[in-house]
């Protein structure tokens, strides 16, 4: 038997309450949620496209920023999971055995830190390097993320806390220190075959 944690200590009445909330919520709502917690990642890929894109027409370095977004938001993937398998805390709807609106994970499924909430921060705190409007909008899906997956019983709000604060802090660092080096990436990646990502011809 794997041994977890159990993280309804330190904000189980809180999660109860907003599982409670949903199960009394319009049909309506607790659908609009639910879809948001299960697609609305493919949102953050869209805006990581239309930043590209745009970028593309503004220079090579603006367009080597945009093009490691994706990779940023790996990375936040990746510390969130190892993370994930370090501290290993039940889900909160195997703790405390209530009814939610997303099946609850078979155990071994952990719960700290969120990965969809890690992943829509990195995103958006990425995106702010590309375009302050991209990156506002990613914020507010970010979220709404975040909130929809305690709404659906999928996590206590420390998870998503924990998984907004490992996304945005990945994205920050990664992206902050490309930012002195993007127009010396895009002067030898031009001078490939990748130019075309970079400019437009």
């Amino acid at each position: 038997m794997i041994l977890a944690l159990n993280g309804s200590s330190v904000d189980g009445s809180a999660y109860t309450d907003v599982v409670n909330l949903a199960q009394h919520a319009p049909a309506w709502l607790d659908d609009a949620v639910s879809a948001w917690s299960t697609y609305g990642l493919a949102a953050f890929a869209v805006l990581m496209a239309v930043g590209w894109w745009r970028a593309r027409r503004v220079d090579a370095a603006a367009s080597v920023t945009a093009l490691a977004v994706p990779f940023v938001v790996v990375a936040a993937f990746g510390v969130d999971a190892a993370l994930k398998l370090l501290v290993r805390e039940d889900r909160p709807c195997q703790s405390l055995r209530v009814a939610t609106l997303e099946a609850c994970p078979a155990p071994g499924d952990w719960s700290f830190p969120s990965n969809h909430a890690a992943i829509a921060a990195a995103a958006a705190v990425a995106l702010l390097f590309v375009s302050r409007r991209l990156g506002a909008l990613a914020v507010a899906a970010a979220c709404a993320m975040a909130v929809s997956r305690v709404w659906v019983g999928a996590h206590y709000p420390h998870d998503v806390l924990a998984g907004v604060v490992v996304g945005a802090l990945v994205s920050l660092l990664v992206m902050s220190a490309l930012r002195g080096r993007a127009q010396t990436a895009a002067l030898r990646l031009a001078a490939t075959r990748l130019r075309p990502l970079l400019v437009v011809s």
